[in-house]
């Protein structure tokens, strides 16, 4: 059986149904991941601007400051925990033999 061939028909195949290869349409995962910090800052400027207009008296109710909050909360944790991963994956890769 001769792989090249499969691949071939593969591509083939999904050219045919009008999708494209994930290689040709996914982006970096570079962008991937400053999109995803810069979504995590934007939480976090919300929830600041929250607790300030509440702390200064403005039409801010406190239940409303408290979801911002914890959705900045669990937002910057999600994305520690998606750092350590790719630290740890780099530590892991860096002490691989060649």
């Amino acid at each position: 059986m001769d792989i090249k061939g499969v691949g071939q028909k593969l591509n083939n195949e999904i050219l045919s149904k009008g999708m494209e290869p994930s290689e040709k349409g996914s982006k970096p995962f570079i962008d991937s991941l400053k999109e995803s910090i810069e979504k995590v800052n934007q939480i976090q400027g919300v929830a600041s601007d929250s607790v300030t207009d509440l702390v200064i008296g403005k039409d801010q109710e406190l239940h409303q400051t408290m979801i911002a909050v914890e959705k900045a909360d669990i937002s910057f944790q999600l994305m520690m925990k998606v750092r350590n991963k790719i630290l740890a994956a780099y530590e892991d890769i860096s002490r691989m033999q060649i």
